[in-house]
């Protein structure tokens, strides 16, 4: 797959307007300011096809893109404490109908800060994604912030927070450094494979 030829298709701010899911699709996750923009830019290696903001939760809708027969979810970041009740409702309705609705979802990219502790809405995301069966892979994101011997204690810290620990696969990821990005692109291509002969012709 050329990753550089992912296209911006659309976005939607209520579980309403969502779009008919024709194809697999392949959603990220994480909580405002976890680096999902940026790692998004980095695995097409495409500069502004996700917006990076200095502002927690400034996306708040949900994109869309497609590569060849993959469709691409950016969820709006959950757990910004300066957003206001009402939109915080709406983020959540809107996340929750996307999960919800019988998509195709072919995989989930969980994004978690591998520098803390993960929070409790970080801990119900996965708890939601296991308790559903929804498919997915932690993205341990701002690994280049952390040293070799931090990196190691925060992966085996990792194994007691986070439940079924030892069942799911975990990337380190940089997105300063690249550090992570062929394993993404692996799994996006092996994700692809795999659907690309339920793809009706057109």
């Amino acid at each position: 797959m050329n990753f550089h030829n992912v296209v911006f298709e659309t976005s939607f701010g209520r579980f309403d307007q969502l779009p008919k899911s024709d194809l697999v699709e392949i959603a990220f996750a994480g909580r405002s300011n976890v680096g999902k923009s940026s790692m998004i830019n980095k695995v097409f290696n495409r500069k502004q096809l996700a917006r990076v903001s200095a502002v927690p939760g400034k996306t708040a809708t949900i994109n869309f893109f497609r590569l060849e027969t993959v469709r691409f979810a950016d969820l709006p970041g959950y757990g910004y404490a300066k957003v206001a009740k009402g939109e915080k409702e709406r983020w959540s309705k809107l996340i929750d109908g996307y999960f919800r609705s019988g998509r195709n979802i072919g995989l989930v990219f969980q994004l978690v800060d591998i520098r803390h502790k993960p929070s409790r809405d970080d801990l119900q995301m996965i708890d939601f994604l296991i308790e559903n069966e929804f498919p997915f892979v932690l993205i341990l994101t701002k690994k280049d912030k952390l040293t070799k011997t931090q990196l190691a204690e925060r992966l085996e810290a990792l194994q007691s927070e986070i439940p079924c620990a030892d069942q799911i696969t975990m990337i380190p990821f940089s997105s300063e450094k690249g550090d992570g990005v062929e394993e993404v692109k692996a799994i996006i291509e092996e994700i692809a494979a795999e659907y690309s002969d339920d793809q009706p012709e057109e």
